[in-house]
């Protein structure tokens, strides 16, 4: 038996376990700098509110369940999209040390998209397995590859308007209406190539919807921009709506 499949339930387990060890680096160990520490207290228009970020505790939660899962009963198919989320976690955990150790911007937002190909191609198999019936594993696989794959949709998109002002000299409250675009129509874009091309799940867009609903608050409560709090929700609503009534093709070729 080849070593590396034989010990993958243990990668996905021990990177489960990393994820958020390596996040805590600094805060816990002061070592480094907290990620976010940038951009806190910026009142930035593209950012979810703080506390939204949150999310990546369920995130890390269902990754160390779904490894628990491939440890107690392992079933021919969880190797398949083991192997992408093991690539995620381990990217995701290369990306929190940068974020803390190395804090610049750019080389931050490269590092998240191995993360976003790695959580897609893992969501793509998992919408795979629809066709050969469906169990409580293979939810719990879909919920964690596409809420990931949902969330680094959000960071990547999030991150664009922090990218281009760490290259210029525009500050937080610069261009906030085109900083705003800069985050929504990319987020959008990503969420028609999901449900076109590569999962029917609604954990992707029920991240994505939690993100952009940071950012309705982050605008409504904090910057006081009422009207970019608007248009998020107005594109949010779309979103969901073209989801809702368009439906999705995922992994499935249409005919």
């Amino acid at each position: 038996m080849d070593v590396m499949p034989s010990r993958l339930p243990l990668l996905i387990l021990l990177l489960g376990l990393l994820q958020p060890a390596s996040g805590a680096l600094a805060p816990v160990l002061g070592i480094g700098a907290p990620i976010g520490t940038a951009t806190r207290n910026l009142t930035l228009p593209e950012q979810p509110l703080p506390g939204f970020f949150a999310i990546w505790s369920v995130i890390f939660l269902a990754y160390i369940l779904f490894a628990i899962a491939c440890l107690r009963a392992r079933e021919p198919w969880m190797d398949r999209i083991a192997v992408p989320l093991a690539w995620a976690g381990f990217f995701n955990v290369v990306w929190m040390l940068s974020a803390q150790l190395v804090a610049v911007q750019p080389l931050d937002f490269l590092l998240l998209f191995p993360i976003a190909l790695a959580s897609w191609m893992a969501a793509f198999r998992v919408d795979r397995l629809r066709e050969t019936g469906w169990s409580p594993k293979k939810a719990l696989a879909d919920c964690v590859a596409a809420l990931l794959a949902g969330w680094i949709t959000v960071a990547i998109a999030i991150s664009i308007p922090l990218t281009v002002r760490s290259l210029t000299s525009l500050g937080a409250t610069d261009a906030p209406w085109q900083m705003l675009w800069l985050t929504l129509v990319p987020a959008g874009f990503a969420a028609w190539m999901f449900a076109r091309y590569v999962s029917r799940s609604w954990w992707y867009f029920i991240a994505l919807g939690w993100g952009l609903v940071g950012i309705v608050l982050n605008n409504w409560y904090v910057t006081g921009m009422n009207w970019l709090a608007i248009m998020t929700g107005l594109v949010l609503a779309i979103l969901i709506c073209l989801r809702l009534f368009r439906g999705a093709d995922g992994s499935v070729i249409p005919a």
